[in-house]
């Protein structure tokens, strides 16, 4: 991969479920099949040991497994970006050496977690992990899970940092991206959405794309409503965004973690086990066969 790749990065870059087997270990076969599912749908990259990659549920001898495997059978075809969120600042360097080693594009962190954080503690904790960094980091601000936020000001001060390549917002605020929008428009910096319900207005915006955990399932959907709202093809965009946001209200909408929604869906496919690292919880029976019917309505209404 080229060193300048991830400077253009752009699109849909789905954000992987991890496959494990019924014993909680990494599902290799499903592993091989999720990536040629997501690389013949023709996404532009992917984000490996993510917040849907269940990363922070997983034992490192799972992680090590995934990141050889995805190395083996990626090589350059497409960037591939490596999860390395971690509250001990020197285990993320060592994750980002790791991804490094192993040819990964770039590396996306998100705050620290567990003990709260001032914005000053959160800027020198990204300083200096984008300094120790063998590879391009990309910012991951996702308060809802770690509870630590990082504000405008934060964001602008650390993407004027070298080594820091780009933001994903996964806050659901699209005032806060249209204040980033606004004040960020001197830096050469790309900008991501993750919340899919906000792909459209945000690439409309000027976002770089999406990382968008659907696009596991319907990796084509996503890639075309981000060329038809980056080519401002309105009515066909708007056509898309209802597909995307029937997906969003059926499939995610299941009382149980998301993952477990997209999880289960891939199974259906014939993609891996649907099984959720603890402390995240399978689909009850009664669950699954709601989501199956869910299933059949999106996918009878998704258009080639």
């Amino acid at each position: 991969m080229s060193d300048n790749s991830i400077y253009n990065l752009h699109g849909i870059v789905p954000p992987l479920i991890t496959p494990l087997t019924e014993q909680l270990t990494l599902d290799t076969d499903a592993l091989s099949q999720l990536l040629t599912h997501v690389i013949e749908g023709g996404v532009h990259g992917i984000f490996v040991l993510g917040t849907t990659g269940e990363a922070p549920s997983l034992p490192e001898r799972t992680r090590i497994a995934l990141l050889e495997q995805v190395s083996q059978e990626v090589e350059s075809r497409i960037p591939w970006l490596v999860g390395i969120t971690d509250s001990c600042l020197a285990n993320a360097v060592e994750w980002a050496k790791k991804a490094e080693q192993l040819g990964a594009t770039a590396v996306v962190a998100a705050p620290p977690f567990y003990y709260p954080a001032s914005q000053t503690s959160l800027y020198d904790f990204f300083h200096e992990l984008s300094e120790e960094s063998p590879l391009p980091l990309f910012l991951y601000n996702i308060p809802s899970h770690t509870r630590n936020f990082l504000d405008q000001d934060t964001v602008l001060s650390l993407l004027k940092l070298p080594n820091v390549v780009g933001y994903k917002d996964s806050t659901g605020d699209l005032m806060h991206f249209h204040r980033l929008q606004m004040a960020r428009e001197d830096l050469e910096k790309s900008y991501w959405v993750g919340p899919e319900e906000l792909l459209l207005e945000t690439v409309l915006l000027g976002a770089q794309g999406g990382v968008n955990g659907g696009a596991n399932l319907f990796p084509n959907l996503y890639v075309r409503l981000y060329d038809a709202a980056r080519k401002r093809h309105f009515e066909k965009a708007k056509a898309l965004h209802q597909q995307v946001m029937q997906i969003s209200h059926h499939l995610y909408q299941n009382g149980k973690s998301v993952i477990s929604g997209i999880k289960f869906g891939l199974a259906e496919r014939g993609i891996g086990t649907g099984v959720v690292a603890p402390p995240l919880a399978n689909l009850s029976e009664d669950e699954k066969q709601k989501m199956r019917i869910f299933l059949k309505e999106i996918e009878e209404t998704i258009t080639p």
